[in-house]
């Protein structure tokens, strides 16, 4: 079996694991910090904004099973790709929405998706989710990894925006990621 890896930064990493874990053909979800010039940051570095890193998620996964192109699907629902400045109730650079490519094919697949994102008229306002080079990929602390089945009562709290606004632009079957 052959396994590659997706990262996406889309608000707190918390509510960006199980739309993922849940998938098939998804081997493993992993938080943690990407995109800054800090080696090895802590949460409270990375929450203080100085370290020019964004809370993300890094997808192995079998392709397989599931695509990239899928994985990008299911990230597109899980965010709001209009608004640059954070995500929900989270705000902040370390917040921001990106698509880290590791590849040119995967920069490809990417960029596609987000121009028929753009074009399908989904959201009234720009698509600024950005695309950029994967960088050096720095595991969260423990407590952070498989969030939302550690703590599943602050999970729901932290989710409800969130789960809103999918409902809202992507129909009320959250698992429908296509």
């Amino acid at each position: 079996m052959s396994l590659d890896t997706a990262i996406f930064a889309g608000g707190c990493f918390w509510c960006m694991v199980q739309p993922f874990d849940t998938y098939p053909g998804i081997i493993k979800v992993e938080s943690g910090y990407t995109g800054g010039h800090v080696p090895n940051p802590s949460y409270e570095q990375v929450k203080a904004g100085t370290t020019g890193h964004t809370e993300a998620v890094r997808i192995t996964f079998d392709p397989s099973i599931v695509s990239y192109d899928d994985l990008v699907t299911i990230y597109w629902h899980q965010t709001d790709p209009t608004d640059a400045l954070g995500q929900f109730q989270d705000r902040g650079d370390n917040y921001r929405p990106v698509i880290f490519v590791r590849n040119a094919e995967q920069r490809r697949i990417a960029e596609a998706s987000k121009k028929r994102l753009a074009e399908s008229q989904r959201f009234t306002a720009p698509i600024v989710t950005t695309i950029e080079d994967a960088q050096p990929f720095y595991l969260a602390e423990d407590y952070h990894q498989q969030f939302y089945k550690k703590n599943p009562e602050r999970f729901a709290a932290e989710e409800s925006g969130r789960k809103q606004f999918k409902q809202e632009h992507w129909g009320v079957d959250e698992q429908n990621h296509k």
